[in-house]
């Protein structure tokens, strides 16, 4: 973890239309960059839609942050698959997340722990490792992209609103240590385990 944890970018976007293979679904995980706060509530952020409540949404999944070091090893398996045409960084929001953060890699990140973020009243707890599906292997643009995803723990997790207030790209986050019974990136192998097709 570094000295600091930080938001880099707050996130949303609307539920829109995805093409799955052959089929056509209603996805929110296009997201963008937000200037401005942001208010996060115990469902979500403001102007943020979730299409599918079993994958992310509700209290528990409100929120998802995802690792800013991780996006590198991205670009660089998209290159090796020839799925990007460019050579460019992948943008704020690629992932699906909602908060894009440094410092505050899953091996370090414990289910519990709740992140306060500076400036705001607003307190948010990790609840559990992404899941990846189908649609997210569309936008990677490879089928075995959850698979990766899993096995590398890169996976990002997912946070409830346990207090709600306003985030600000740029502010500082403080962990506060829960019960560290489980590491987000424990979690995430764990589930890994019991399905080894992954």
């Amino acid at each position: 973890m570094t000295a600091t944890p930080r938001l880099l970018s707050v996130n949303v976007g609307p539920a829109r239309l995805l093409r799955v293979g052959d089929r056509t679904l209603l996805s929110g995980i296009r997201k963008t960059p937000v200037n401005g706060p942001v208010q996060a509530a115990p469902l979500g952020l403001a102007g943020d839609e979730q299409a599918d409540l079993n994958i992310h949404g509700g209290l528990q999944k409100a929120v998802y942050a995802y690792p800013s070091e991780h996006l590198a090893f991205w670009q660089e398996q998209r290159r090796a698959r020839g799925v990007s045409l460019f050579d460019e960084a992948l943008p704020p929001g690629f992932m699906g997340e909602n908060l894009l953060v440094e410092g505050l890699l899953e091996s370090e990140v414990w289910i519990g722990d709740t992140l306060h973020i500076e400036g705001s009243s607003c307190v948010l707890r990790v609840t559990a490792p992404r899941e990846p599906c189908g649609k997210f292997a569309a936008v990677m643009g490879f089928a075995e992209a959850g698979r990766v995803m899993v096995r590398e723990a890169r996976c990002g997790f997912y946070l409830a609103v346990d207090a709600p207030g306003a985030l600000q790209t740029g502010a500082a986050l403080r962990v506060v240590p829960g019960r560290r019974g489980l590491s987000v990136a424990d979690a995430v192998r764990a589930k890994w385990a019991r399905h080894r097709n992954i």
